[in-house]
């Protein structure tokens, strides 16, 4: 498959939807797929007309994550794997392009998100859960610890106890768990889980783009900072918007009693 083939584009409006397809093999990373994320997410990044993204994956999974098959031969070789390049190569641009991105991304986990692609999904500004979903830190399983971000995101989405186990034990945590312990935002039936990323993403992308950018940032840099800094933080961001077209247009639509349209200006 070529780049375009194995990581699906298709925009709806100011919304963009990501799909890994490569489902014969539950959209395992390889090095094709990390290429085709990468350049995917510049491209979003660059995109004016982009003002929100959806992950989701073709078939029943959401990605199991590194594709093993692909390391097979070295480990037949008795060659030691080079993690440290591979991740800083492959997985944490991704991440930090995610978490960079100055427009919200939602993850529509239509399957199974194991190892990579259960922290993809927990890199995610927001997810949303089939009630075919589900999650495993299994990088235990093979005598690993989690990366691609899973060892930051995961204690603040349930806590450093629940994180612990769920790391260390390598269990899988099904739909309606995960929406219990705070891991996604909502379960949905699995026929309406993308018209309910859609509809979710719409929502986000029709409010202002840069204040949408701004709490982005913010939230991303609260768990690192004291409530000094935060605050200080808050009141740059809250200066600076104060001086947009959109603000203005918000306070007449509010005050005129309308509908806003927000330009990003």
């Amino acid at each position: 498959m070529s780049d375009a083939e194995i990581l699906l584009v298709q925009d709806d409006g100011p919304v963009r939807t990501l799909t890994l397809n490569r489902p014969d093999v539950f959209n395992a990373f390889d090095d094709a797929l990390t290429r085709a994320m990468q350049s995917a997410l510049r491209d979003a990044a660059r995109d004016a007309s982009v003002r929100a993204i959806i992950l989701t994956g073709a078939g029943r999974a959401f990605s199991s994550g590194q594709d093993l098959a692909s390391l097979k031969d070295r480990f037949a070789a008795g060659e030691t794997p080079a993690y440290k390049q591979d991740l800083e190569r492959r997985y944490n641009p991704i991440i930090t392009a995610i978490t960079g991105l100055e427009k919200p991304v939602i993850a529509a986990v239509n399957g199974v998100a194991a190892g990579a692609g259960a922290s993809l999904a927990l890199a995610c500004d927001l997810r949303i859960a089939s009630e075919h979903a589900s999650f495993i830190q299994a990088f235990v399983n093979v005598g690993l610890v989690p990366d691609s971000g899973s060892t930051w995101f995961l204690p603040r989405l349930v806590g450093p106890a629940t994180a612990f186990e769920l790391c260390t034990t390598g269990r899988k945590v099904g739909a309606e768990e995960a929406a219990r312990i705070g891991l996604v935002n909502r379960t949905v039936p699995a026929g309406e889980l993308l018209d309910v990323a859609r509809a979710e993403a719409g929502r986000i992308a029709a409010m202002p783009p840069r204040a949408v950018a701004l709490t982005k940032r913010l939230l991303l840099r609260s768990s690192a900072s004291d409530l000094a800094s935060q605050l200080e933080a808050e009141a740059f961001a809250q200066d600076t918007l104060g001086r947009t077209h959109d603000h203005r247009e918000g306070m007449a639509a509010f005050l005129e009693k309308r509908a806003p349209e927000f330009t990003g200006r």
